[in-house]
């Protein structure tokens, strides 16, 4: 059993998973500190489940890029439960599980989040309906580096995340938009990546800062 959370973003949420089945899932947008809701929501949804943190084997969390606070909070979280319960840990990258969203999708994905100015935390996935393979490493570009790279694969690609905003603006290009349900990090995503990753002690689990910085 796998209880995912992802606080990378403004969207803070969590999953239960056991044996390929979603076995619940709750996702909030709000301006609330990530760190009021996180717990109680996972420790109600395991409730509602018919479950408690001692069933669950591996605790999952996005580990990155996206928000430092949120990221902190939901690594922290994590660890604590899986140091009290001896049980194994889970870092996700925040852009693989967001291209798991599409991983019904065939085709090639583009997981971008929202950095600042004209910037986006990007990486480029393929799917084939079923799992979602890797096709580039978490990267820092411009939008109009992203469009650049959307165009060389030279076939139709859906964009994923809140990074959507700033390509709209900086580099508008020929792009899908994946669908508002799915748009955003989710904690099923992360659920999925964890199940295909091998899990790691608490202590291992760290956070993975992607800096926003480029110069020239």
């Amino acid at each position: 059993m796998i209880l995912a959370v992802d606080t990378s973003g403004r969207t803070a949420s969590c999953a239960v998973a056991a044996d390929g089945v979603l076995l619940g899932y709750r996702m909030l947008y709000t301006q609330r500190a990530h760190s009021q809701i996180l717990l109680p929501m996972a420790k109600q949804l395991l409730a509602e489940t018919g479950h408690t943190v001692q069933d669950v084997d591996v605790f999952a969390a996005a580990n990155g890029p996206g928000s430092y606070t949120g990221l902190r909070i939901g690594i922290s979280a994590m660890q604590a439960l899986g140091f009290a319960g001896g049980k194994q840990c889970a870092g996700i990258s925040s852009l693989e599980g967001l291209a798991w969203n599409l991983c019904g999708r065939s085709g090639v994905l583009c997981a971008c989040l929202a950095a600042r100015k004209n910037l986006c935390y990007c990486a480029f996935f393929e799917s084939d309906g079923i799992a979602v393979r890797r096709l580039t490493e978490d990267q820092v570009l411009s939008a109009e580096e992203i469009a650049e790279q959307i165009a060389a694969y030279q076939t139709q690609v859906m964009v994923i995340g809140d990074g959507l905003s700033i390509l709209r603006e900086y580099a508008p290009a020929d792009y899908l938009e994946a669908p508002m349900h799915l748009r955003h990090q989710s904690a099923c995503g992360i659920a999925m990546a964890a199940m295909r990753q091998e899990p790691v002690q608490p202590e291992n689990l760290t956070v993975s800062y992607l800096q926003a910085v480029k110069i020239g």
